[in-house]
């Protein structure tokens, strides 16, 4: 199974700018267990998540959404 986008894009995000996963959290106001489930994979952040995360990492639309992929 190929990782997901969504939290490929949010693990380089957090290298990228060097924020660890509790500055993280409270930027979105969330846990620093929960955040290092999505950025490690092991969970994956729902839309909302997403978003937040998006807005705290400077994550631009280019990532792919949910359903791009799926076939009839």
């Amino acid at each position: 199974m190929a990782p997901d986008p969504k939290c490929a894009a949010i693990s380089a995000a957090q290298k990228r700018t060097g924020l660890s996963y509790a500055d993280i959290a409270t930027k979105i106001g969330s846990t620093e267990t929960r955040v290092t489930q999505i950025v490690t994979g092991s969970a994956l952040a729902t839309d909302d998540e997403f978003k937040a995360l998006a807005k705290a990492l400077d994550i631009t639309d280019s990532v792919p959404h949910a359903g791009v992929h799926q076939t009839a």
